[in-house]
């Protein structure tokens, strides 16, 4: 696109004006009057897109008669909407004046629609940049937990999943390049996410209304990682980048460049990470008896290794671009709190004795992009994808349960030419996923999900109002052809006692087999409006109703779930009025979510601000209850003696199963960016979410309220930043659920930039938790054996080409 630019400046200073017909000229200058460099400058629903050049000046060709909606983007500044209207191939002077804003706002690339942080009726916000590379970490939910909204699951540091408004699991979809990820995190939070924010250009976070385009699997949130494994110009360009931590002796070496000629892209990234079990706070105590700490102050089994590689693509047109990439992601990772044997074995055999998974994914996405000379169509965007993935759960040695999902995916987007001033249009999506576990703790049976979507999206602003609006519909169907029934004989534990041992495994062994097909038809649809209501301020609002199929994960499973330390049982199966585990006689429906989001912002000058207020009221909300009961995990973890609780069980496993109520979810977040002076910043933030059934009682594992505040200094070399964020005590808890005292963390980073041989370089050191407090996440399954990191230095070097 920068060749583009700088070949239309060229063309306007050698050519008389005559021969330029329906041609846009201009500037861009700040509210100082300094002209803008490298302001981009795009016509609304077409590809037409230039920089501005050292002088502040851009050309802009190839213009049809008619209104033409021009947005302006330049970093550290608010967005610029200007409309223009093209008559008899008039040639046409402009001038644009940009005006500050303390908030970074950043285009999505999630929906075929123009949104971000502070025009889109529905709340969204963006991860990139120098921030990005300060907050990634090595799970996905660990790199976006300091955005307003949004929480981690944190599971040892190995595996987290983002909690959106109080929303996990099945509810977020996590994307890459909008295309489902498709690993099996959604069903365990001791499963890892199979992507990597060391390598992304940008994270995306979708809440609310905004989450629509991509269907009932996102009810609750989207998450998209963006990078440019297909390229879309052939610019040279890249970045690498090397860290070592002190906490868990994390090393980390990743790199990505694009390049190419002028038809012909070419892109790679790889990355690698090795860290060992992490240290925490003298004062944690991690010892799941609660009787002492670990010798050394370690999370045992908390190590990881990662690897992989992306290369990618694509051939260049003058009207659109087409192209492939193949990725190969590769993890393994322990599983904290989960070993087996005397911890005497483990010390002679740590390896053997441990229990962890080795993660396997191999990524192939094609992506497109093609744009028409067409009375209807202006562009057609393609994406499709195929993944084959696998994760082995290895115990002492051999391979325990194995996960796998193979997933192919296509979505095509149609965008029509503005008509009557509307812009958007019409998305086909269809999805197929199977997903099978196997072995000793496989607790879902083998199914077939599939769906297909067809999803329409529309913007068009009215003076000072904005209106977006959306729908989709979508047929999904699950089939699993071997779902089990066995009776586990679950018992109350003074039950157990008294039961005779002979029974008890005569009647474990009588198992059910069937067939189960289940057919959804989720209904979608959204609305909002942003009204620019006075000079640097609009209002957002936005409505919805969205309506979300299980999951088979929900509906099926049936056996020992060692991650959650449960065993589960899925919707499709009921306790009778003798207290036996058999089919349920109630109806499998849609869980539907109303959600109504209200935003005030303010865009521009040296202070601004996004306020979100938000009320969810999700019927036939699908969540797990503790019916009370035990049931044996039919796995021998070790020594008896040492396993066994205060009842004197082994082996046994509370019974959690899977029903729906009604459920509210309400809240807000808080954002305050305060522009001090040209190099001093201070950011303020907060945000809370209350989950509770609609007839009383809490949600389990809801984030607490926090607020924190960060104060940055930057220079054209020197960027410096401390971060300080409180978590309040979480006291509303669900049945059989603890409460999590309150903690503040403080963090603090700082680099330099310098010019070594030509070549752009960085610096820095970044200190975590400095005040090595005790924090455990109480979003977390494992928050009593594996608290927060205790303090912990990174030293890295990043380099830019």
């Amino acid at each position: 696109m920068k060749r583009r630019s700088q070949l239309a400046v060229l063309i306007a200073a050698l050519l008389p004006a005559s021969v330029l017909a329906s041609t846009i000229e201009g500037v861009v200058l700040n509210n100082k009057g300094k002209v803008v460099t490298n302001a981009t400058v795009e016509v609304e629903g077409s590809d037409l897109k230039v920089t501005t050049d050292e002088n502040g000046k851009f050309v802009i060709t190839e213009l049809k008669n008619g209104l033409k909606e021009l947005h302006v983007v330049a970093p550290g500044y608010a967005h610029l909407h200007r409309d223009i209207t093209i008559t008899n191939d008039e040639n046409q002077s402009v001038t644009f004046n940009l005006k500050r804003s303390p908030i970074e706002v950043i285009d999505i690339e999630a929906t075929p629609i123009h949104m971000s942080a502070m025009e889109s009726a529905s709340p969204v916000s963006v991860l990139s940049g120098e921030q990005l590379r300060r907050q990634q970490a090595a799970t996905l939910g660990d790199s976006l937990e300091k955005l307003p909204g949004v929480n981690t699951n944190f599971h040892g540091k190995v595996a987290s999943t983002p909690i959106i408004r109080g929303l996990s699991g099945p509810r977020v979809l996590i994307t890459q390049n909008g295309l489902d990820v498709s690993d099996v995190s959604r069903v365990g939070p001791d499963h890892s996410v199979a992507s990597e924010a060391s390598t992304a250009q940008q994270i995306e976070v979708l809440r609310g209304p905004a989450t629509l385009f991509y269907g009932s699997g996102a009810i609750g949130g989207v998450v998209n990682v963006v990078d440019n494994r297909v390229p879309t110009d052939s610019t040279t360009r890249g970045e690498w980048n090397l860290e070592h931590n002190s906490v868990d002796n994390q090393k980390v070496a990743s790199f990505n460049a694009t390049t190419g000629t002028d038809s012909v892209a070419f892109y790679a990234n790889a990355f690698w990470r090795e860290a060992d079990d992490y240290g925490v706070p003298v004062a944690a105590d991690i010892d799941s008896d609660g009787e002492g700490h670990s010798s050394d102050y370690k999370v045992e089994n908390s190590n990881e290794e990662s690897d992989g590689f992306t290369v990618g693509a694509s051939y260049l047109m003058d009207n659109g671009f087409i192209g492939l990439a193949v990725e190969q992601f590769n993890r393994q990772y322990g599983i904290p709190g989960h070993t087996h044997g005397e911890e005497e074995e483990e010390e002679h055999n740590d390896e053997e004795e441990s229990v962890f998974a080795d993660l396997e994914q191999t990524k192939v996405q094609l992506l497109g992009e093609y744009n028409l000379d067409n009375k209807w169509l202006n562009k057609i965007n393609l994406r499709a994808g195929h993944t084959d993935y696998e994760h082995a759960e290895i115990e002492s040695g051999a391979v325990g349960t194995t996960f796998k999902n193979e997933t192919n995916e296509l979505r095509i987007d149609l965008l029509h030419n503005q008509f009557n001033e509307w812009n958007g249009g019409i998305s086909f999506h269809y999805k197929q996923s199977d997903v099978e576990a196997q072995g000793e703790e496989a607790f879902t049976p083998p199914s077939e999900t599939e769906s297909f979507a067809v999803a329409l999206m529309e913007e068009r602003h009215f003076g000072d109002f904005l209106v977006q609006v959306g729908a989709r519909i979508e047929r999904v169907t699950i089939e699993a052809g071997d779902v089990l029934l066995p009776n586990i004989d679950a018992h109350a534990h003074d039950e157990a006692e008294e039961a005779d041992e002979h029974d008890h495994e005569e009647s474990a062994e009588t198992t059910r087999v069937f067939d189960v097909e289940h057919e959804f038809t989720p209904v979608s649809l959204s609305a909002g409006v942003v009204w620019d209501f006075t000079s640097n301020y609009n209002l957002g609002l936005s409505v919805s109703r969205s309506e979300r199929a299980p999951s088979a994960s929900e509906l099926l499973s049936f056996g020992p779930h060692i991650g959650t330390g449960t065993y589960e049982v899925g919707a499709l199966f009921d306790l009778d009025e003798d207290g036996h585990l058999g089919l349920s006689e109630q109806a499998i429906d849609l869980e539907t979510a109303n959600n109504i989001d209200l935003t005030l912002r303010k865009t521009q000058g040296d202070v601004g601000f996004i306020l979100n207020a938000f009320y969810n009221q999700v019927d036939n909300y699908y969540y797990q209850i503790d019916t009370g009961l035990y049931a044996e995990s039919g796995h021998d973890h070790g020594d008896e003696e040492e396993l066994a609780d205060e009842h004197g069980h082994s082996s046994e496993l509370p019974v959690y199963l899977f029903k729906t109520d009604d459920v509210v979810l309400h809240g807000f977040e808080a954002q305050i960016a305060w522009q001090l002076t040209d190099e001093f910043k201070l950011d303020v933030f907060s945000d809370y979410v209350r989950a509770r059934l609609k007839d009383g009682g809490d949600l389990p594992r809801t984030p607490p309220l926090r607020f924190g505040s960060e104060l940055s200094y930057q220079t054209d070399k020197l960027s410096a930043h401390i971060h300080v964020t409180r978590y309040q005590e979480q006291d509303r808890t669900a049945p059989q659920e603890t409460a999590t005292d309150g903690y503040t963390l403080v963090d603090a980073s700082i680099s330099y930039d310098l010019s070594v041989l030509n070549q752009d370089m960085s610096v820095y050191l970044r200190g975590t938790n400095l005040t090595d407090t005790e924090a455990r996440v109480h979003s977390s399954f494992v928050k009593d054996i594996a608290p927060r990191p205790g303090r912990s230095f990174a030293l890295g070097i990043r380099g830019y080409f």
